[in-house]
Parts: C-alpha cells; sequence; structure tokens
C-alpha cells in the first residue's frame, strides 16, 4: 500500500503567504492613489511582514471542506486587513502605545496618530469590500458571510475584548475575567477567519461545527503563548517590545496562574484543537500543521 506524501508545512506556508500578498496588493488601492498618505500608511502596516496566520487558516480550512482557494481568497485577505486595522489602533499611545510591531517603527511613528487612526480605519472598511469578492454558497448566502465578519469585529467580540482589556489595566483580574478578553480579543478573528474557509467551501454543519472548536481552542492557545513570550522573549525576538505587559500591569496568563501552568495550558488547548479536526479523517493536514507551529513558535 502506497504511503502518503509527507506534509511539507514550510513549503505550504511559503506559497500561500506569495498568494495572499499578491491579492493583497491587487485588492488594495496603489500607494500613488490620492490621498497618497493614507494609502501609503495602509499598505506600511499590512506588508510589514506579518505571518498571514489568519489568511492562511482561511484557506487550509477551505481546502479540509474540499473547497477552492479562488472563493476563500477575498474572505481570507478580508482577514488580514482587519488583523492589520485592529494592531495600528492597538499600538497607539492611547492604547497598548508601542513603537514597534513585526520589526519596525509602529504606523503612529511614522505617519502620526490622525493617519495612523484613518489607516486602521480605512483598512477595516476595505476588508468588507474585499469580502463582498466572495461567493455565497447554497448553505451560507452571502450576507452570511459579512455578518459572519462583522459579528467577529464588532462590539461583541474584538471590541469587547480589547474594551475589557483597557477596563482590567492595573486591577486583579481573575482567570475567568481573562478569558473573556483572550476569547473576544484574540480568539474570535482566528476561529472568524476557520469557520469563514469552512463556509467559502460550503461545508456541512458537522464541519463548521468542527472548525468552530478548532478555531476557539487555538485561538485561545495563540494568546495564552503570546502571553507567555512576552515574559520569555526580548523585542529583538518578538519584534515588539518585550515586557510591556507585565510593566503595565496588564492581565496575562504567567501573572495569574504563573508560567509553568500557562504552558501546560497552552499543550491543553492545542490538544482539544487537534481533537477537534477528527472528523475530517486526515484531510486537516494543514490545519494541524499550523497549530503545531503556532505552539512552538518564538514571536
Amino acid at each position: 500500500m502506497p504511503t502518503s506524501p509527507a506534509f511539507d508545512f514550510e513549503e505550504y506556508i511559503r506559497k500561500h503567504a506569495l498568494e495572499i500578498n499578491q491579492a493583497l496588493g491587487e485588492y488594495l488601492p496603489s500607494p500613488r492613489t490620492k490621498p497618497v498618505s493614507i494609502h501609503q500608511a495602509m499598505r506600511y502596516s499590512l506588508f510589514a511582514g506579518g505571518k498571514r496566520v489568519r489568511p492562511i487558516l482561511t484557506l487550509a480550512a477551505a481546502e479540509a471542506c474540499n473547497g477552492s482557494r479562488a472563493n476563500a481568497m477575498p474572505l481570507a485577505c478580508a482577514m488580514e486587513c482587519i488583523h492589520t486595522y485592529s494592531l495600528i489602533h492597538d499600538d497607539l499611545p492611547s492604547m497598548d502605545d508601542d513603537d514597534f510591531r513585526r520589526g519596525q517603527p509602529t504606523s503612529h511613528k511614522v505617519f502620526g496618530e490622525g493617519i495612523a487612526i484613518l489607516a486602521g480605519d480605512a483598512l477595516l472598511t476595505q476588508a468588507i469590500e474585499i469580502a463582498t469578492h466572495a461567493k455565497g454558497r447554497s448553505r451560507y448566502s452571502h450576507v452570511d458571510l459579512i455578518r459572519e465578519i462583522t459579528n467577529a469585529a464588532g462590539s461583541l467580540n474584538l471590541i469587547a475584548g480589547q474594551v475589557a482589556d483597557l477596563e482590567a489595566a492595573g486591577k486583579k483580574v481573575t482567570l475567568s475575567q481573562l478569558r473573556y478578553i483572550h476569547k473576544r480579543k484574540t480568539s474570535a478573528l482566528l476561529m472568524c477567519s476557520v469557520r469563514l474557509g469552512g463556509m467559502s467551501a460550503n461545508c456541512t454543519t458537522n464541519q463548521l461545527k468542527a472548525l468552530t472548536s478548532f478555531g476557539n481552542h487555538v485561538g485561545l492557545a495563540f494568546q495564552v503563548i503570546d502571553d507567555i513570550l512576552d515574559v520569555t522573549r526580548n523585542t529583538e525576538q518578538l519584534g515588539k517590545t518585550a515586557g510591556k505587559d507585565e510593566k503595565a500591569s496588564k492581565a496575562t496568563y504567567p501573572a495569574i496562574v504563573g508560567l509553568k501552568k500557562s504552558r501546560a495550558i497552552a499543550d491543553q488547548l492545542t490538544d482539544k484543537s487537534f481533537a477537534a479536526l477528527k472528523p475530517f479523517r486526515g484531510r486537516a493536514k494543514a490545519l494541524e500543521a499550523i497549530a503545531r507551529s503556532l505552539l512552538k513558535r518564538e514571536s
């Protein structure tokens, strides 16, 4: 019986990231389009060397459900635009106040706070426009796709997490409150990215349920590991200011339960994400590889 070829994760990421970057470049206005300041700022942050985790998850989920990358691509690009907008705003002096992101000066340090705010606003709006290029399917209409995105990015999820994070600064936070922040600030977009991939492929109800569980657990594990890296890596390794959360007395897993238990929680969440993919019977190797890489990442 012939053996299936080994999954080449590095090649998979390289290939998909190139396709995503090409698509993003085509979807966004040219940096020469007036007003050039805003379009240059949008592209500056969008092409600053991100890992493209969210859009790659969208494409991988579509493939696991026998869908096409072509129909998933607009949704993948939309999620990367939303993620980048959230980073631009997150780095502002009135928010997390960071001078570096992805190893480069943050948007407001290069373009000023006003243009940085507007660049984030523009990317969020651009994301919805890009998402309209995806086709609805028999189980999931075009309206369903747009509603999925706006719900994940709105005041009940992404923004709710950011608000709760701001309000928790300097206060004693319980583990339950921290989970609330992480589930919305980080997990919501990752879970949405995976769900959109499945929906673009007209996945079954059971497949969407499995992808939802996977995305939720991967998203939570991602943030726990992010908390760990903030106290175990330096600024050069992270590409952003290290130790900032601790200095700002922000709620993190290591601060509440310690490093050892934080690592154990990350392992448990990753195991649950793998278990969620069992219904795919080996057709979700890319999703498994991505989850494994997120657990082992060092930046």
